[in-house]
């Protein structure tokens, strides 16, 4: 399978090929996309891809948390 389909110019994606979906945001973590923007995304038009690229910054504390670690294991 080639990679073509992630280049192509018409399509502006975030995509970084880390496609797991975050439960609580409902982003994706690798992109920061919602699943209903990764489905239209194709469909979208360039307007619309650029302001959802606008916001992706934003998303991303969203998702930033860390669980577990030394503060998960120490009480007090």
């Amino acid at each position: 399978m080639t990679d073509e389909i992630w280049k192509r110019d018409e399509v502006e994606s975030p995509c970084v090929k880390l496609c797991v979906v975050h439960p609580e945001a409902r982003l994706c973590v690798g992109c920061l996309r919602s699943i209903d923007e990764i489905t239209l995304w194709s469909r979208m038009s360039p307007e619309a891809r650029r302001s959802v690229m606008e916001d992706l910054p934003r998303r991303a504390p969203l998702i930033a948390k860390r669980r577990g670690g030394r503060s998960a294991r120490v009480q007090g």
